[in-house]
């Protein structure tokens, strides 16, 4: 079926160029406004009554690696059919003040937020999200900083004879993309998902980033999620 052959898609056209969520929400970490998954949601109601049209939202637990993400799933009804968008946000282990239906709940509001985001084409680029969301993301850089600093504290080992930091060949970068795009499979989740934890774990922006001498320790990071997922 096409675009123009399914009534759905000019419903959704029409309610995208429509919608205007304001951003209700501040931000006191970094003194901004941003809108919330609430706010979206308050601002679809009347147009949703306008088009006929029905929102339902899911959320779905996954476990990639040692981690555990909240996926968030929103399905537009209009027309007699639907169309849906994905997103996903992790959990974190531990959160001060926050016991552990709290920290699902915000991993759920954030993934809510950016699979409306998503299905309804609204640009959140500049907004970073929540307090919370915030300093986890400062912690998160932090921890990558770190790891980066490790992998080059000795540069004897990381540099080749023309004293330029060695890196693994297209071939190994291939075939670690390959095993992420298994393990996404396996874990029915985005390959996206599984590729921004699997460089976060090893402190690179980016799989051809990492050092040929830690080559050993990615492919095991690959292993051990593999037998986590019961894949080997």
């Amino acid at each position: 079926m096409t675009v123009k052959e399914s009534p759905i898609f000019a419903t959704l056209c029409s309610i995208q160029t429509e919608l205007v969520a304001p951003k209700g929400q501040y931000n006191s970490f970094g003194k901004y406004n941003y809108r919330s998954a609430e706010d979206i949601l308050e601002a679809l109601k009347p147009l949703l009554k306008k088009h006929d049209a029905s929102l339902v939202l899911n959320d779905d637990i996954e476990q990639i690696g040692d981690r555990y993400y909240v996926r968030a799933t929103v399905t537009l009804f209009a027309c007699g059919s639907s169309i849906s968008a994905q997103a996903s946000a992790r959990e974190e282990d531990t959160k001060k003040g926050m016991d552990g239906s709290q920290i699902t709940g915000t991993a759920s509001s954030y993934a809510r937020k950016y699979a409306l985001n998503g299905l309804f084409a609204i640009d959140d680029n500049k907004d970073p999200d929540t307090d919370e969301y915030a300093n986890q993301t400062g912690k998160q850089a932090q921890a990558q900083k770190a790891a980066q600093s490790k992998s080059t504290s000795n540069p004897k080992q990381n540099q080749n004879a023309s004293g330029s930091v060695k890196y693994i060949t297209g071939a190994q970068a291939k075939k670690l993309r390959e095993d992420i795009k298994n393990i996404a499979e396996a874990s029915g989740g985005p390959v996206n998902t599984v590729g921004v934890w699997f460089i976060g774990q090893l402190g690179v922006d980016k799989i051809e980033s990492i050092p040929a001498d830690r080559l050993k320790e990615a492919q095991d990071l690959i292993a051990k999620t593999k037998k986590a997922k019961g894949m080997e």
